[in-house]
């Protein structure tokens, strides 16, 4: 199957592409917010833009670290009745919480994606010059990421549950 293996080498350059991003987002907002402590303990001043830019850090990289950990069910759950469960129990637990977690994440997704266009209307601020929608823009992408995600987990699971014969996602998946 071409089509799959496609998908899947997509699959690996966007999940090595939120990891990169991850990454960089993070050692930027270290390396920062160390400078901006140094600065004032040491020389009584700070990078005028440092504390923003560091608020929009903090969100963005909170929000692609949710995605990353949305991509292999790392994120933080109460397990406790899945781990008494085992085989098509647990699955089906599996195929509840994901079709749970991906209508939730789609709902605050929906409802970001109004708030960041109303901001964009209304042009509610600017900082540094940009508008601040545009930092704010993260919101509904990383929810609709998320529900995306689970949504993909759920029909995952679901074909595993009940389906007959080979799973259509298992190519996709494999490593290369």
């Amino acid at each position: 199957m071409n089509l799959a293996r496609g998908v899947g080498r997509a699959l690996r350059v966007l999940h090595q592409l939120e990891d990169a991003t991850l990454a960089v987002f993070l050692g930027v907002l270290i390396v920062l917010a160390s400078l901006q402590i140094a600065l004032r303990n040491f020389f009584d001043t700070s990078i005028p833009w440092g504390g923003p830019l560091l608020r929009v850090l903090v969100l963005w990289t909170g929000l692609i670290g949710a995605v990353v950990a949305s991509r292999d069910h790392r994120q933080i759950s109460i397990d406790a009745v899945s781990r008494l469960l085992s085989g098509r129990a647990r699955l089906a637990v599996r195929v509840l919480t994901s079709a749970f977690a991906a209508a939730v994440s789609a709902l605050i997704g929906y409802h970001a994606t109004r708030f960041v266009a109303t901001e964009f209307a209304y042009e509610s601020g600017v900082t540094a010059g940009i508008p601040v929608w545009a930092f704010q823009v993260i919101l509904p992408v990383a929810f609709l990421a998320i529900a995306l995600r689970y949504l993909a987990a759920l029909l995952h699971d679901l074909v595993r549950l009940f389906g007959a014969g080979e799973d259509p996602f298992a190519e996709a998946e494999a490593p290369p």
